[in-house]
């Protein structure tokens, strides 16, 4: 048995010192999940308590079929979308103006964005395209497996993903194209 099987082991044990140790792993690079899911840092936050929660709770349903960070990713990620579910009313019925085709000028501007400023715009967008974005283009799911975890349609995913792509393109021209 490796370190990583010790470490589960011991949680399942409830080992304060082995849950703590799983927790300090992980959560740096969970929170990061959660930060591009929620919309500041406490919604963030409030993510990441329920899903480390879930996690040690269900750790004993990890097979080891996979990496133990990539359950957890998981994890963080159903805990996310659960999360909006729960606290929005209309997920895939939410609007805002609809973004036109914008001026070239855009074009180059994204490359002078910083990552945190990109994830500042992505937290702006309203939930449904917010989550339908991270869940395709970050996390590399299909429009097939967001309808399924969302309960939308397929087009649905697809049309939130392309008004999310409209009004991230619109905010940045707005802020950045006239400057850089």
């Amino acid at each position: 048995m490796g370190f990583e099987d010790d470490l589960i082991q011991d949680c399942l044990r409830n080992d304060n010192r082995a849950q703590e140790t799983l927790y300090k792993r992980f959560a740096p690079k969970m929170y990061g999940v959660c930060m591009r899911f929620a919309k500041n840092r406490m919604e963030a936050d409030d993510i990441m308590q329920e899903a480390f929660i879930k996690i040690f709770v269900k750790l004993e349903t990890f097979r080891n079929e996979g990496s133990l960070e990539g359950w957890i990713r998981r994890t963080i990620i159903n805990t996310a979308i659960n999360y909006f579910k729960k606290h929005s009313k209309h997920l895939n019925d939410i609007g805002i103006e609809q973004a036109g085709k914008l001026p070239n000028e855009t074009e180059g501007v994204v490359d002078s964005i910083s990552l945190g400023e990109l994830l500042n715009l992505i937290q702006e967008l309203p939930d449904g395209y917010r989550i339908v974005f991270n869940l395709n283009v970050i996390e590399g799911y299909t429009h097939r497996e967001i309808g399924e975890l969302l309960e939308i349609s397929e087009n649905t995913s697809k049309s939130q993903l392309s008004r999310a792509r409209h009004a991230l393109q619109k905010r940045i021209h707005e802020l950045y194209g006239n400057n850089k």
